[in-house]
């Protein structure tokens, strides 16, 4: 950083100047702190622990799948019901269970809305509380 004095000529204009010396020296001595403390902080004592068999305290239960295709027929998994009207019955049971499975509907893109209305209907009547509808990502 420069200083004009007095005595100086009055058309040399000032330098301004950052001296990085000090910025340098701390980061220098930051970067030394680093190196030395993280070594303390990665250092674990090494023991043997006991080789035991892991038990699942809650096995995933398996999510409830209904396909509903082009014509309007309605598969639960892959078992195609006569009729919607064994849905409230199923659902009956899905929705008695703890904890209860998600329902995922898998209805094909030209499908009429009403199956896939009636498999939803069904779904709240009975209780279920979590139902998603499965699709592609775009591009396949």
């Amino acid at each position: 950083m420069a200083i004009r004095y007095s005595g100086q000529d009055s058309e040399d204009g000032l330098i301004a100047e950052i001296n990085t010396t000090p910025l340098v020296d701390v980061m220098l001595v930051l970067l030394i702190i680093f190196l030395i403390t993280v070594p303390v902080f990665n250092s674990a004592v090494s023991v043997d622990l006991p080789r035991e068999p892991n038990q699942a305290k809650n096995p995933q239960i398996e999510n409830v799948i209904i396909t509903v295709d082009a014509q309007g027929a309605i598969y639960w998994f892959d078992t195609k019901l006569p009729d919607a009207s064994g849905l409230p019955e199923l659902f009956g049971k899905i929705a008695q269970m703890q904890p209860q499975p998600e329902l995922h509907i898998r209805g094909d893109v030209r499908a009429d809305y009403a199956p896939i209305g009636q498999v939803v209907q069904a779904a709240q009547q009975a209780g279920i509380a979590r139902i998603g509808f499965l699709t592609e990502p775009p591009g396949r």
